[in-house]
């Protein structure tokens, strides 16, 4: 199957659906997608509640693409591609409806980044998370503005430092990144679609106040996103980073 972003809205709840064969990594082209799908449900009168999430029952996202990344040839190219992920994270914070995460399995990088702008995120106990961009030389400079906002800076330094250690769905839930762990995909479900659908019956201007409420404090990521966008479009250009994808890549 081809890679794509479907946007579907059914009785004042949206849904944004992502997906890459390369299970479900994120080129720029899909961040750009999923960011743009975010800003329209963000004007629509009708929409009072978002759910985001990937499709297949393995992995919810394995972060940046590897393929792109080793086409990136100069830091404009390295700062514009990391940029899809200041564009996700900052549409998810500036949209006025409450964004639903469902995380169904292992997220990695860009993934946890993005299970961190959401305003409740769900998963099943098989959503072990990890942030692996410092084993492949560069860093999680981008996502590190949510994740920490989420789980604090000793939980974040715990990801971001022992970068190839996998932490399992439970220490998501315990350290505030995922507010429920369900056994099965199914029970995930279920609860996403009794709160969505809750949320549809609330009053959207005391929601989107509260949602400006509980994200005081980030106005600044409009430049902070994308000054750590050219932070990371810098250390991609490495020969540690290019042979270290070369060979994950070719396992």
């Amino acid at each position: 199957m081809k890679p794509y972003v479907n946007l579907n809205i059914k009785k004042s709840i949206a849904t944004i659906d992502f997906f890459h064969p390369q299970s479900n990594s994120l080129p720029s082209d899909l961040l750009n997608k999923i960011a743009d799908a975010i800003n329209q449900v963000s004007t629509k009168e009708d929409v009072k509640v978002v759910i985001l999430k990937s499709s297949g029952d393995k992995t919810f996202c394995s972060g940046a693409s590897f393929d792109e990344l080793l086409q990136i040839k100069d830091s404009k190219m390295g700062k514009e591609f990391f940029s899809g992920f200041a564009k996700v994270i900052n549409a998810a914070r500036k949209c006025p409806k409450f964004l639903i995460g469902r995380v169904q399995g292992k997220t990695v990088g860009g993934g946890v980044g993005m299970a961190a702008s959401v305003d409740y995120c769900y998963a099943t106990k098989f959503a072990s998370i990890k942030l692996s961009e410092l084993s492949i030389g560069i860093g999680p400079f981008v996502v590190a503005p949510p994740i920490e906002r989420k789980i604090g800076l000793s939980a974040f330094s715990q990801l971001a430092i022992n970068a190839t250690k996998w932490h399992d769905a439970n220490w998501a839930r315990e350290k505030g990144l995922f507010f429920e762990v369900h056994e099965t995909i199914e029970s995930m479900d279920d609860a996403i679609s009794n709160l969505a659908s809750k949320l549809s019956l609330s009053n959207p201007d005391s929601m989107r106040e509260l949602k400006e409420i509980l994200w005081i404090g980030t106005s600044n990521w409009d430049d902070l996103l994308y000054e750590r966008a050219a932070i990371s479009g810098k250390r991609v250009l490495s020969d540690f980073t290019k042979k270290t994808l070369k060979k994950l890549k070719n396992k």
